[in-house]
């Protein structure tokens, strides 16, 4: 099987697989314990991935699949357990179930190690430290002190006074209200992947922009600005309530890009140069993407039961973003990353200059 059908195979046997995992939970359990426990695995999923390119530790990476896999996916594991301890004993303040800090805090590490592995290349940790190992363990401890210190400068839950959930010890009392603070890194995830589509076009065409810090500072700051203006098109011109803009526009993006770029290899359009092949991948992981939420959200009666929309409690769009971007997410980068998309595919898969890898 090639490509792109290799990819389409891969997806719909992955998204089998997760809807099939997220149909074991009822949905108090599955918006709490089990988004927080697979989120808190995927930032070394991207180290693994994107730093180590899947190629240390070499007690794993010289293992055939599926022991490479499978080893790869425990050293995730094991370093995710680790974290969600650290996590729920400090911002979440050991309550049980998590609360929305501490699920907040952690989806916003996610974004935090894409822009750290991705945008800036690992830099200066890559440069100054040796070992390969050893960069990517203190880049994703720096990755947590970082997104810890913006979550205490930038989130606030004042909004959530007199709620059940809500702990005035727990809240860090910061600049924005939480929701959009939230959306907003979300929001600059999916611009950053547009980026990707683009094989990173028009920086490209300048050497000088290519080196690291100069491409992770441009390339943040360009972020920056159309994100917020994605922001407010969506929310502050059309009206759109902030935690539905999130599922509805960089969510299903995002999750379409995944499929495009990982688990098709970016094969759609491979022919075409750019910018007219960042243009149509773009296109198509909007449409992948949106199509695919679009199925979720028909088959959440049928797997978790009626999850009602809107807030105060969002729980359709908690369920929405949790199934894609918290289960089937990092369960479609062990497949096309750590397994190299085994078994439908036994021999290694060439690297794309546009995947997740960077």
């Amino acid at each position: 099987m090639k490509q792109p059908a290799l990819g389409i195979a891969s997806s719909v046997l992955v998204i089998a697989i997760s809807l099939g995992f997220i149909a074991l939970f009822a949905f108090p359990t599955f918006a709490t314990w089990v988004a927080f426990l697979t989120i808190c695995f995927i930032p070394m999923q991207i180290v693994i991935s994107v730093t180590w390119g899947c190629n240390h530790p070499g007690f794993a990476a010289s293992r055939p699949q599926p022991t490479k896999g499978i080893l790869l996916t425990l050293i995730a594991l094991t370093v995710g357990a680790i974290v969600a301890v650290v996590h729920f004993w400090t911002v979440g303040g050991h309550i049980n179930p998590p609360v929305p800090m501490l699920a907040m805090c952690i989806i916003s590490s996610v974004v935090v190690t894409f822009w750290l592995a991705i945008m800036w290349g690992g830099w200066p940790f890559t440069r100054l430290i040796k070992s390969p190992v050893a960069a990517g363990l203190v880049l994703l401890v720096a990755c947590y002190v970082i997104n810890y210190v913006l979550f205490r400068v930038l989130f606030d839950y004042g909004f959530m006074q007199g709620a059940p959930v809500y702990s005035v010890a727990l809240d860090p009392h910061g600049l924005f209200n939480a929701w959009n603070a939230l959306v907003f890194y979300v929001t600059a995830t999916g611009v950053m992947f547009i980026s990707l589509n683009f094989d990173l076009w028009p920086f490209t065409v300048s050497p000088t922009l290519m080196r690291q810090p100069v491409l992770g500072l441009v390339w943040t700051a360009v972020t920056l600005i159309f994100t917020g203006l994605a922001f407010y098109v969506g929310v502050d011109l059309m009206k759109m309530d902030v935690v539905s803009f999130m599922v509805h526009v960089p969510i299903p993006f995002i999750f379409g890009t995944i499929i495009v770029l990982n688990m098709m290899h970016g094969s759609l359009f491979g022919g075409f140069s750019q910018p007219l092949k960042g243009i149509l991948n773009s296109i198509a992981s909007a449409m992948i993407g949106t199509v695919l939420a679009l199925l979720y959200s028909a088959l959440a009666p049928v797997i978790t039961g009626t999850v009602k929309p809107g807030p105060p409690s969002y729980d359709f769009e908690i369920w929405l973003a949790s199934a894609l971007l918290a289960v089937t997410f990092p369960f479609m980068i062990l497949h096309a990353e750590f397994f190299k998309l085994w078994p439908l595919h036994r021999e290694r898969a060439q690297s794309a200059p546009a995947r997740i890898e960077g």
